[in-house]
């Protein structure tokens, strides 16, 4: 995960990279930061070969498409994904996989929202009859919807490891109770605006997870890195999953390259190269999620 010598060349430095986006500061930039999308593909806490082509510029759009439509206070510095107020204009490809964002005092929790029975919920729940330590009614089957949104942080862990999940007591002692219970909050109700928005164009937002920091110039708790894309969320066709039968949780999102390592690596040593069907098929459904959500 090289650092881009073209942004190096206008005095970017690359700060860090996580698994699909790179960071990188400026001292022509003081207090923010600019952040782009590439366009690898993670699975099962490994990056892999190849990516999905043009993956990072759809994130971004989704990004900010979402970004415009919440009202709750967010990283972009600017118009334009922040991208506005440069004085020196990005690489075209850059730009459009790019967002110039604020510096914050980053939360160290995921603030997860399920609001279906689906995936690692699923499986605990048929074990426990709960999802996350959070008791569910009986009799419920996968990818059912739940009788409300539930709210499930987990603790983000660094590059390379695992994610926990963990119980609201446990975000308590990391972040202070007042915090906690702001960030559970604000996951419930963007979550439930976001529902809404997507239902009204044939969409399910079935889960998601969302990332907060506090501006240090205001004290607001505000939304972070990426917000409700395919990497963040899971998405079904409204209408499949009325239909029933067993497409009714195809997602819109890399579930299709989970699906294929799963069947085709054992997750020991490093992972098998993706078929070029398996990332065409990816990349189709990205695009046609932005297609369904921003037409």
């Amino acid at each position: 995960m090289s650092a881009d010598p073209r942004l190096e060349a206008l005095r970017w430095r690359h700060e860090y990279s996580g698994k699909v986006r790179d960071l990188y500061l400026s001292d022509a930039e003081p207090a923010r930061a600019l952040v782009v999308a590439s366009d690898r593909v993670s699975a099962f806490d490994h990056v892999l070969e190849p990516g999905i082509p043009g993956k990072g510029a759809l994130l971004t759009t989704l990004s900010l498409w979402w970004f415009d439509k919440l009202d709750v206070p967010n990283h972009l510095a600017g118009a334009r994904g922040g991208l506005a107020e440069l004085s020196t204009p990005l690489p075209a490809d850059v730009a459009e996989r790019a967002m110039l964002v604020k510096l914050l005092d980053m939360f160290p929790i995921e603030a997860v929202v399920r609001g279906y029975l689906v995936g690692s919920g699923w499986a605990e729940y048929q074990a426990t009859r709960s999802v996350c330590g959070i008791p569910l009614p009986d009799g419920l089957a996968n990818g059912d919807r739940l009788p409300e949104p539930i709210y499930t942080p987990a603790y983000k862990a660094p590059l390379g490891e695992h994610d926990e999940n963990i119980s609201f007591e446990r975000t308590v002692e990391l972040v202070g109770e007042a915090d906690a219970e702001a960030i559970r909050a604000l996951s419930l109700r963007v979550f439930s605006a976001a529902s809404a928005i997507a239902q009204e164009r044939g969409v399910i937002l079935a889960d998601t997870k969302f990332e907060f920091g506090r501006d240090p110039e205001t004290g607001e708790i505000t939304l972070a890195d990426e917000v409700l894309t395919s990497d963040s969320s899971r998405y079904w066709d409204a209408e499949l999953y009325a239909a029933g039968g067993p497409h009714r949780l195809d997602s819109f999102d890399k579930q299709i390259v989970r699906d294929w390592l799963a069947a085709n690596w054992d997750k020991q040593g490093t992972p098998p190269p993706l078929p070029p069907e398996i990332v065409e098929r990816t990349a189709a459904r990205y695009r046609e999620l932005i297609q369904r959500l921003t037409a």
